[in-house]
């Protein structure tokens, strides 16, 4: 029997997901892995302490002959204090006792949990009935044992959506880079269990903005689609309250698209992911509030919520001040960078900016013509709109909305993230967004880095993700997590979790923004490759797509000369997008050609580039 330990353990477990219209769609199912303890020892108390190397939602199996009947103490948890299993983690960081009888009949045990009622039951998403209870943890200790336990003897019981970790890897001469990706890949593979994209442990219920995130690092790490399209349908039925959101949803259909080149979606929720874009609330000029009396109780129904005398609220991030939340904040300002909540909010209508160029976009792929004209009347209206009555002309910055005297960090980087900023604006905004550092939670951080890789940033947006600091990945890192946490730290977040996939960015950042990966047309069969390698020496990376993976390596040679090895599918074509020109030698495949437009034609197959800087 202790054989069949000495390795992971893969149980699937079928259980019937939906089929979607796209034939290249899979299939998936659930997996349990069982996994050994990395450490296992006899701590001075005569406890043993278990640490299986990784936090992961599932239960403890246990092999122990008991030479009579007796109880176990069994502790299970996310956090260490002076070694041991903190029993009071604090905040939403998990903790778990259970006593266990045992007897000399019985030799196999499996940890039967105490259901936590807030995630199991109301908007909680419910875990098949075959699943048992489970907990996140990564640390086990067994108290009361009068026989010895040995590593053969416990596993960590850990529920996963089945994940394929052969179909992405990342690797640089940036040590920190290397483990931040590592944390947020694993991040959303551990938080898979639910089968949807949820928040952590505390809640267990999707939210648009969270699911965005998680969505993308999917894309990135793993070749499964389904999840995004079951959480897109969830959406419809199942919104939630803050206007950003709400406006979330659009973004997620969008990016399903080009990265399937699947419409189903599109066609069956058109009608309704024209109400979600919130056109309702416009006034003249295009800019929209939630603050005029336009969200009534029949917006909130056509919005999909069942109880229609909710109502929008926006949210700009994630806790805000102090005053608000009544939380004792080290920093009282909280994640919003003390942006100034008024009606027109800047936050607000860049994100309904970038819902009107997508609603142009997928209109004109359904032959919506009238639809099309409107909406792309609506994107340039707004983005002017924007630019001439939110926008600081004596600081060069944007304010937080009309009326307001502040400028946060928030609708500066928004601005650059939806590509509102107009060529002559540029350099101050992307000053006054450097010089708030990381002033944003860690969900903010995702169009932090899209904005400062936009408009020419990249080394500074490099400098963030490798950052050491208490805002950083490395600092989830150092205080112990192996899963990305909802806030940078605890003390900006006091109810903070652990296992929060909305603090994953990286894990579709360093694909899509550093290395510049992603579907130059829907379905991917056109790629778009666009390298901001900053001060990087070398790298390389594997990547899914729907037709197989694209694979990259580089590295800069000297200070003149760097090269590329790029292999795509064979269904892919694609492009590399160079830097501005310096003057350089470009070679294909060992021939020297003149890229038009700054792009380099990629085939099919292995291509070798060599980029060589002509030095006056």
């Amino acid at each position: 029997m202790i054989q069949k330990y000495l390795f992971t353990i893969l149980l699937t477990l079928t259980i019937g997901l939906s089929l979607f219209a796209n034939p290249k769609t899979r299939l998936k199912e659930f997996q349990i892995e069982r996994k050994a303890p990395i450490q296992l020892k006899k701590t001075a108390n005569g406890s043993w302490f278990a640490d299986f190397g990784k936090d992961a939602f599932g239960t403890l199996e246990l092999k122990y002959k008991s030479l009579r009947s007796d109880t176990l103490i069994i502790c299970l948890g996310e956090k260490l204090l002076d070694g041991k299993i903190d029993h009071n983690p604090g905040g939403s960081i998990r903790f778990t006792e259970v006593r266990l009888p045992v007897f000399p009949n019985q030799y196999d045990y499996t940890l039967t949990l105490k259901a936590d009622k807030r995630n199991t039951s109301g908007d909680a998403v419910l875990l098949p009935d075959s699943f048992s209870v489970i907990t996140p943890f990564r640390y086990a200790e067994i108290s009361h044992a009068s026989q010895p336990v040995s590593k053969g003897d416990i596993r960590q019981m850990a529920y996963f959506h089945t994940f394929d970790e052969s179909q992405s890897y990342f690797t640089s001469s940036d040590t920190v880079l290397n483990r931040v990706w590592e944390l947020c890949k694993y991040s959303i593979k551990a938080t898979s269990y639910a089968g949807l994209y949820i928040d952590g442990d505390r809640e267990r219920i999707p939210y648009a903005a969270d699911a965005y995130i998680n969505q993308l690092g999917h894309y990135c790490t793993d070749r499964d689609y389904s999840m995004a399209q079951k959480t897109i349908e969830h959406f419809m039925t199942h919104p939630t309250w803050p206007t950003e959101w709400l406006l979330h949803t659009a973004l997620m259909m969008y990016q399903d698209y080009y990265y399937t080149g699947d419409k189903s979606l599109l066609i069956k929720y058109y009608d309704q992911l024209k109400a979600k874009t919130l056109t309702a609330l416009m006034r003249e000029d295009g800019l929209i509030s939630t603050e005029t009396g336009l969200v009534t109780g029949e917006l909130m129904q056509q919005l999909g919520f069942q109880d229609t005398t909710k109502r929008l609220k926006d949210i700009v991030d994630w806790p805000p001040s102090q005053k608000d939340t009544g939380w004792k904040l080290f920093n009282p300002a909280g994640e919003r960078d003390g942006h100034e909540m008024v009606a027109i909010n800047t936050v607000v209508n860049c994100f309904f900016y970038e819902n009107l160029k997508i609603m142009a976009e997928i209109s004109k792929v359904l032959i919506r013509s009238s639809d099309n004209e409107f909406y792309e009347l609506m994107a340039g209206r707004v983005r002017s709109s924007i630019n001439r009555k939110l926008f600081n002309a004596g600081k060069g910055i944007y304010l937080d909305g009309e009326g307001s005297t502040h400028s946060s960090l928030h609708s500066n980087m928004m601005a650059l993230a939806f590509g509102i900023v107009p060529a002559d604006r540029v350099k101050s905004v992307t000053d006054f967004v450097k010089s708030r550092g990381m002033a944003c939670s860690v969900y903010g951080a995702q169009y932090l880095l899209e904005g400062l890789y936009n408009y020419g940033e990249s080394q500074y947006a490099l400098d963030l993700l490798r950052a050491t600091g208490d805002r950083s990945w490395w600092n989830m890192i150092r205080v112990g997590s192996t899963l990305t946490m909802e806030a940078w730290d605890m003390k900006y977040k006091p109810n903070s979790d652990w296992n929060h996939a909305w603090g994953a960015a990286p894990a579709n950042i360093i694909p899509r923004q550093l290395w510049g990966i992603k579907p130059k047309s829907p379905g991917f069969d056109k790629v778009s490759i666009h390298p901001r390698m900053g001060d990087i020496l070398f790298s390389t990376i594997k990547t899914p797509t729907i037709h197989g993976s694209v694979k990259g390596d580089y590295r800069l040679i000297n200070s003149t000369l760097m090269k590329y090895t790029l292999v795509l599918p064979a269904k892919i074509s694609g492009e590399l997008l160079l830097g501005e020109s310096s003057g350089e030698i470009v070679k294909l495949d060992g021939k020297i050609i003149q890229p038009m437009f700054r792009t380099i034609p990629l085939h099919p197959g292995t291509n070798h580039i060599e980029i060589k800087l002509l030095t006056h």
